[in-house]
């Protein structure tokens, strides 16, 4: 017959089995945990792209409405004058225009993109045909149709000119051969839709400063 102490010594090694620290994880209850952290995660990853989606989304509503809102007068207000772009040793793009040429107004917003990307290397001048003060440059351009954008290289030679409404590409490009000092734009001769210069509403004036 087993002593006491033996009888004890079993039920305590039955015990230490049945509570073994090192079961298999399998047993524990943790996978309903991970399968709820993973929802949460893929929950956040799914707000994370919908916020920037949304984002990206009215960057790009609020970029078209503001360039939708540039116009000849902002246009104007931000140009160098005239005599100063001859004088600082940059390219310069003479653009002459009409505050009633619908082509001018129509054109302001690609202008506008292309002057901002270029404007800390070639100067933007805005030249209004009403104002009799350009008469020598309308005639020295052969001005006949607005709008009228002519190049010049960073000591005043005309390397082209385009007439016109055409490809905002046209503009970047001729901008952009200027900028990087070349002898010729690629756009030299170009003539697309236009106002008939014939319909300028000339006027002096008062101010000899304003380059409008």
């Amino acid at each position: 017959m087993p002593s006491n102490s033996s009888s004890l010594h079993c039920k305590f090694q039955t015990l230490a089995c049945q509570t073994n620290p090192n079961l298999d994880q399998k047993d524990t209850p943790t996978t309903p945990y991970k399968n709820f952290t993973s929802s949460i995660a893929r929950q956040r990853h799914q707000q994370q792209n919908l916020t920037c989606s949304t984002l990206a989304a009215l960057g790009l509503f609020l970029s078209t409405r503001l360039d939708f809102g540039v116009s000849l007068k902002d246009l104007s207000a931000i140009a160098m004058p005239y005599e100063e772009a001859l004088s600082n040793g940059k390219p310069t793009v003479v653009e002459f225009y009409a505050d009633w040429c619908e082509v001018c107004r129509e054109f302001a917003p690609d202008v506008y993109k292309v002057e901002q990307q270029f404007k800390d290397q070639v100067n933007f001048v805005m030249l209004n045909v009403d104002n009799t003060k350009w008469e020598q440059e309308l005639d020295e351009f052969g001005m006949e149709g607005i709008p009228h954008f002519a190049f010049l290289d960073k000591i005043g030679n005309e390397e082209g000119n385009v007439v016109g409404r055409l490809p905002r590409q046209y503009l970047l490009e001729n901008v952009d051969a200027l900028a990087r000092g070349e002898t010729s734009v690629p756009h030299a001769r170009v003539v697309g839709q236009y106002s008939n210069a014939e319909a300028r509403k000339v006027h002096q004036v008062a101010d000899p400063r304003r380059h409008g």
